[in-house]
């Protein structure tokens, strides 16, 4: 965990505009770090913000500092699933691995962007709101969050971690296209009931023509039609065709 050495600080503020949760500040001319607040994404070490050498590390002392660190950290990587960058395999690899299937939708939230930070208070109302709606969530091997769940049907995370502060995090699961337009009404639902952002992303199969229901889903939903995003054109080897 990141770490003030007093006796090295000399409180020049140069580490306070790097922090991008503010967890940062100046007390009794010396800078401190607040743990509750900060993620342990380490742009201030890796940076070499403090021209003193101030800010140093110290061991984990829980496997939940370990693992927001992780997922806080870009140059990280997640151990269960093998992905940089908050660990979570990307939905575009469909195209190949098949997960998202012929009347399927992949749901991806990712909460905390941009620079907010979001706690897993926020992410648990939004996993059960979702998870009440229809998706169904990845699994361990995909996704770092299902390793907080204590129950992955309904979003529900472990009671202890409601205060742990991440820089951002992903739900990811997927839906069938009857249940997408729930979703989608109870993401706007809850997302005046969080202290935080997200954004949605939305993996579908398109026909020959580069159309889907789910264009139709999205205006029905009063949302705006996307007008870019990443298209799989069909290079890889499909493991699954249905």
């Amino acid at each position: 965990m990141a770490k003030i050495n007093r006796e090295l600080c000399t409180g020049c503020e140069n580490c306070l505009p790097y922090c991008s949760v503010g967890a940062m500040a100046i007390q009794k001319e010396k800078a401190e770090i607040d743990p509750r607040v900060c993620t342990d994404c380490y742009v201030c070490i890796r940076n070499e913000v403090c021209p003193s050498g101030a800010i140093e590390t110290t061991p984990f002392d829980s496997f939940i500092h370990q693992f927001k660190h992780i997922l806080s950290d870009p140059t990280e990587t997640t151990a269960q699933t093998g992905v940089p960058g908050r660990g979570t395999e990307e939905a575009k690899t469909n195209d190949v691995t098949g997960r998202v299937r012929k009347g399927e939708v992949g749901v991806c939230i990712d909460m905390g962007r941009p620079g907010i930070g979001c706690y897993l208070r926020d992410v648990e109302k939004v996993a059960m709101a979702v998870a009440e709606a229809g998706v169904i969530f990845e699994g361990p091997e995909i996704t770092p969050l299902a390793q907080l769940m204590a129950d992955p049907k309904k979003g529900k995370l472990h009671d202890d971690l409601p205060n742990v502060h991440f820089l951002s995090i992903i739900i990811e699961g997927k839906c069938s296209h009857d249940k997408l337009p729930s979703v989608l009404k109870a993401l706007q639902k809850v997302e005046k009931e969080i202290d935080t952002v997200f954004s949605l992303g939305l993996a579908t199969r398109v026909d020959e023509r580069g159309y889907s229901p789910v264009l139709d889903i999205i205006k029905d939903c009063g949302l705006p039609q996307p007008v870019r995003g990443k298209v799989n054109v069909g290079l890889g080897r499909p493991l699954v065709t249905d």
